[in-house]
Formats: C-alpha cells, sequence, structure tokens
C-alpha cells in the first residue's frame, strides 16, 4: 500500500469532517451537544485512518516499501554508511543512546553560536547555557518543553535545524524502539530485534517526511505562516495605552521621595509581527507528537492554528500515527484482534478522560457564576470556563485539545492549562502520570501500553495459578524485572523532582501561586518533563537555573529510563519460542482482557499519584467549591 493511499483516505475523511463540523458550530447546537458531536466525529475520523495507516507502518517493519527506486535508493544510502547486519538489544540500545547524545550536543552547540550562524534576521543572541541545556535534553527526548519564547529567543536557523530536525529524529527513534518491541513478540528463537539505523531512515523517510510535507501544505492553505521574512512592523487600527515605570538616564526605574514607583502613560500606535518557516515545524510538531511550538503562544497564536478546522486536524495529527502503530502491532504479530484490543483499552480511557475535560470546564467557576447571577449578568449565567481559552475554539475544543495533547506525549496546548478549573487541569495532569499510554507519543505510548499488557497478564498468572503469557511468549522474571523498572521510573523522577521543587529554596522561589495551585504547577511540570509531554501550568518561573537543570535530569531519565529496559524486553522475547494455545491460556484479545489491562493503568496510577493530587487539584477544588 502506498503513502498516497494513505493521505487519499485520510483527504477524504477530511472533506467529510469540514462538512460535519460547520454543522457542530451551528447556533442551534447547545454547548453539551456540540462538545460529544465533536468528540464523535473526531473518533471516527481517527478510526477511519487506523487500518489503511496501520497497514501501511506494518510494511515499515517488515523492511519497507520495496518499489524498485526506493529500494535502490535505500540499498545506496545503506552501503554508504555501513548499515547491514541486524543488531540484537544490547547494541541496538546502544545505537539509541549515542545518537541521542550526539543530538543533544548538536542542539546545544546551535543555541550557542546563534548569533555568528546565519538565518538570523533579528541578530538574536545566543540561549543562556542552563536554557540551552534544558532545549537541547527536551528536544532529542521528544519532550519539547520550551521555558523560553520561541520568537524571541531561537534563530529560523536554530528552528530548523535544531528544533525541527530533532521533531523529526526523536520522533523516529520512539517508533524505532516500538518496532523493536512488536519484532519481539513477533519473532521466536531469535537474538536481533532489527538495525536501528535501517529503522530510522525508513521511519523518517518513508513515513514522517511524506506525512509532514501534505500537512504542512493543508496549514499553509488555511493560513500558517512559512517564510523567511525579517520580523514585521505594523500600524495597528488603534493606539493602544498602558501604564510603564519612568525610566532615568541610566534605564533605572524611577521612585518618587516616598520611595514609591513612578509610571507614565505609554501609547503606541504599532505592532512587531514574528515571521519565519512556522508551517514546516507545525507539521511535524503534531505528526511526531513533539509538542514545542515556533511561537510561545504554541498552538493558541493565529499563526500556528488559525482555524476550528486547523485546530481538528492537529488534534487528528497527534493521534494518527499512535493509534497506526497499535494496528501495525496487531499485523506484525499475526493477530489483529490483539492490536484491537490494546487500541480499545486507549480508547476507553481516552473518552472518560475527555468527557470528563470537558464537562468540568463547562461546568465553569462557581464564584463566577454565582457573581453574574447576583448581577443578572448573562454572559457569567450561561456557565462555562472560558478563561485562558481562544473565542475562535471555545470550551469544547480546547477541552478536547487538552485531553488529546496529555493523552499523546505531546506538548502542543491551544489554550492555558493553568486557567482550568482545578478537577479540569486535573484530567491532562493524570493522562499524563500514567505515562503517556492512551494513544500516547509516536512509539512510546505502543511501548508503553504493551509494558502495562505484560502486567496485566502477570497479574493475572497470580490469580489463576499460571505462569503468564502475552501473545505466545511466556513472561518470566527477567521481563517482569524490566517492566517494574518501566513502570517505576517515572513516577520516581515525578514525586522526588516536586518534592525537591517545593522544598528548595530556588524551587520555591519561582513559585507564583499560592496554596494548592502552586503545589499544582510544580506537579505538573515535572509530571510533564518525566514523562517527556512538554506542556506546562504555566504560573511557574521555570526558566531559571534550578529548573532547568532538574528538568533537564527528569526529561532525560523519564525517556532513556525507559527505553533501555522495553529494549531488554525485546531482546528477551525474540529468543523465545512461540507457545501453542491450550485451555489453560488466557485469551488477551476480548473485553475481559481490556477490562483487565484498563484496570491495571488506572490503578497504578491511583497509587502512584493519589497522594499527590490531592495536595494540589483535589484541595483546589475543595476550597473554590466551599465559596474560598
Amino acid at each position: 500500500m502506498s503513502i498516497l493511499y494513505v493521505v487519499g483516505a485520510v483527504v477524504s475523511a477530511l472533506l467529510f469532517v469540514y462538512l460535519v463540523y460547520a454543522l457542530v458550530k451551528a447556533e442551534e447546537f447547545s454547548m453539551t451537544t456540540r462538545s460529544w458531536l465533536l468528540l464523535a466525529v473526531f473518533l471516527v475520523v481517527l478510526f477511519a485512518t487506523v487500518r489503511p495507516l496501520g497497514l501501511y507502518i506494518a510494511r515499515l517493519i517488515e523492511g519497507g516499501p520495496r518499489t524498485p527506486l526506493l529500494a535502490r535508493l535505500e540499498e545506496g544510502v545503506f552501503r554508504l554508511c555501513g548499515i547491514r547486519e541486524e543488531m540484537g538489544w544490547r547494541q541496538y540500545t546502544l545505537a539509541v543512546l549515542v545518537f541521542s547524545v550526539i543530538g543533544a550536543v548538536a542542539v546545544y552547540a546551535l543555541q550557542r553560536l546563534q548569533p555568528w550562524l546565519p538565518l538570523n534576521p533579528q541578530g538574536l543572541p545566543n540561549v543562556t547555557p542552563d536554557s540551552s541545556f534544558n532545549t537541547a535534553i527536551s528536544f532529542v527526548s521528544n519532550t519539547n518543553w520550551q521555558g523560553y519564547a520561541g520568537e524571541v529567543t531561537m534563530s529560523y536557523l536554530t528552528q530548523m535545524l535544531a528544533l525541527a530536525v530533532q521533531n523529526f529524529l526523536s520522533a523516529a527513534t520512539g517508533i524505532a524502539v516500538a518496532f523493536a518491541l512488536i519484532r519481539g513478540f513477533a519473532r521466536h528463537s531469535m537474538q536481533t530485534i532489527g538495525n536501528f539505523w535501517a529503522d530510522l531512515y525508513r521511519i523518517t523517510a518513508y513515513l514522517l517526511l511524506p506525512l509532514s510535507l501534505v500537512f504542512a501544505l493543508v496549514l499553509i492553505s488555511q493560513g500558517v505562516i512559512q517564510n523567511f521574512l525579517p520580523y514585521q512592523e505594523v500600524t495597528t487600527l488603534e493606539p493602544t495605552s498602558y501604564e510603564a515605570p519612568r525610566l532615568d538616564a541610566a534605564g533605572q526605574p524611577m521612585q518618587d521621595v516616598a520611595g514609591n514607583p513612578v509610571s507614565e502613560t505609554v501609547t503606541v500606535g504599532t505592532q512587531t509581527l514574528p515571521m519565519g518557516p512556522i508551517a514546516s515545524q507545525e507539521a511535524i510538531k503534531m505528526l511526531g507528537t513533539n509538542g514545542g511550538g515556533f511561537l510561545n503562544a504554541n498552538s493558541a497564536h493565529p499563526y500556528e492554528n488559525p482555524n476550528p478546522l486547523t485546530n481538528f486536524l492537529q488534534m487528528l495529527a497527534i493521534f494518527l500515527i499512535p493509534a497506526g502503530l497499535v494496528y501495525a502491532f496487531g499485523r506484525a504479530v499475526g493477530d489483529t484482534r490483539q492490536g484491537w484490543a490494546v487500541l480499545a483499552a486507549m480508547t476507553v480511557i481516552f473518552v472518560g478522560a475527555a468527557v470528563a475535560a470537558m464537562t468540568f470546564e463547562q461546568q465553569g467557576n462557581p464564584l463566577l457564576a454565582q457573581l453574574g447571577a447576583d448581577q443578572s449578568a448573562s454572559p457569567l449565567q450561561s456557565g462555562g470556563n472560558m478563561e485562558g481559552k481562544e473565542a475562535r475554539f471555545g470550551i469544547a475544543a480546547s477541552g478536547l485539545f487538552a485531553t488529546v495533547t496529555t493523552a499523546a506525549s505531546c506538548g502542543a496546548v491551544n489554550s492555558m492549562h493553568d486557567s482550568f478549573t482545578p478537577l479540569g487541569g486535573a484530567v491532562p495532569m493524570l493522562l499524563i502520570q500514567l505515562g503517556e499510554v492512551v494513544f500516547g507519543g509516536v512509539g512510546s505510548g505502543l511501548y508503553g501500553m504493551l509494558v502495562y499488557a505484560l502486567m496485566a497478564v502477570f497479574v493475572a498468572g497470580l490469580m489463576i495459578g499460571r505462569t503468564p503469557e502475552y501473545i505466545g511468549k511466556k513472561i518470566e522474571s527477567f521481563d517482569m524485572k524490566m517492566v517494574a523498572i518501566a513502570i517505576l521510573i517515572t513516577p520516581a523522577l515525578v514525586l522526588l523532582g516536586t518534592a525537591l521543587g517545593v522544598v528548595a529554596s530556588a524551587g520555591k522561589a519561582t513559585i507564583f501561586n499560592p496554596g494548592g495551585h502552586g503545589f499544582s504547577e510544580v506537579l505538573y511540570a515535572f509530571s510533564s518533563a518525566a514523562n517527556n509531554n512538554g506542556s506546562a501550568f504555566a504560573g511557574l518561573g521555570a526558566n531559571t537555573p534550578f529548573y532547568n537543570g532538574w528538568l533537564g535530569v527528569a526529561m532525560w531519565f523519564g525517556r532513556f529510563g525507559v527505553i533501555v529496559p522495553v529494549l531488554a524486553i525485546a531482546g528477551s522475547l525474540a529468543g523465545k519460542k512461540r507457545l501453542a494455545q491450550g485451555p489453560g491460556t488466557m485469551p488477551t484479545h476480548g473485553p475481559l482482557f481490556v477490562g483487565l489491562l484498563v484496570g491495571t493503568v488506572l490503578l497504578v496510577g491511583a497509587l502512584t499519584y493519589v497522594p499527590a493530587l490531592a495536595l494540589g487539584p483535589v484541595v483546589e477544588h475543595l476550597i473554590l467549591w466551599a465559596g474560598n
């Protein structure tokens, strides 16, 4: 199946979406009805792409599309690079780590050297060492945490050569690890799980690049900009006036005789509009579940996400490859029911989270609602929390976007999570803390969920007194040790990092909100970093040496502390014989297993994070609804 077939299927589905979405936005629908219609349409279109894209990815796992031209080109590249035999899991792991370290060094160097490099029309200075360190790890680990404002920090060259390139390579690395684990299940009595360099090339050349090119053109057609122009100074329709500190000749704020700051009214009639190659980075930002925006406002900015259609397409792009990978897994192991079962478990958790997030946001702030009722103000009486949301998207599309981007390992945001209601903000936080296995990042979502599947069959084996098996492979002591490490490493990073942030003076110095909300901001930051999401609650001054350093540590070990045991599991499974199913074999493709898998994911998350959540969003919710 060619990539053109996949693209054709997606485009046909999107034409249908455009018509239905226009109906969803019609005024005759209530806010709640629009929310559920939007969620239903999103799932219908997503599932329409699962099988065609999954079949295409399955071919990549087996060796890639074998058209004569591509085969000759690939053979030439492999011969030039010395890519030959397949690797055992140790060789594969070493290749992943070495490649990632080199990538981190390159991204760090480009940031530090950008004043002397081309494509810097704004003459931006080099990035500070601690921010460069954080950003290098962030983009190499597919986290894309941004403690800086992109349009005033990174040159065009840094955005493209450092950040956008890593958007491709870090995404391809995650998918390659998923390929290796899939081969572990599919093969038997073998010591190899593929070749990392071959996987990296095929994923980038045959999957990420074609899809990104098509998606970038679609975004450009909708108004996302793509150029190399210097920033534009334009005249505004109306002058803007604001109060600013009056400065002395040395540029320092002035004070009156009583020591109070002196301010003055400043009126401006111009505005600086950022330019740059945004559409190309936006496409892979979504398809690779990266999330690092070209602009500080990310997908809330009209240059990155101009209208409701692009908003819908961006949500679809985030889930597109993770959902297709699940079907490819079932196809590769010879039983597509296994893939559908994993996809069903992901969907159950996702739908529950999406309904919860949109419902909590539609309830709004009870104190504002009461204020509106007292003053007979209909905008407040109508309900719903529009704080921190773009009017062109509204509550439903913003709540769904927040759920999608945190169910996947994508830090893209179209609204301010910090401005959500306490429980509305708790939903994306908990989705991150579950390990982002609900569709999850490209590759990382699937291999994370398969780790939970191994845990589920292990628990089931204990209950029925049988040696656990999954897809014909016996799950033994070594496998379960690696599963334990993969599951526990990120919670340890999150909870220890949060404790450090709220105890250390350097951490407390930039928590700008008191009480439970300030704690939530720190908890969200370390949850996002260790689970390689990249979104933030804001309200936390994270661009400091303290947070840049410790969040960088959390991102690195949160990524590779999981990848190493996953590849060890892949190597162990590939070397085992496939067992024939017997009368005592537990089926892993039916509703019972789906329920067991969902329960395992939720139980591990609840036991790990509920105490911390109780100190943050839960107590904040109770205080709010008590009228304080």
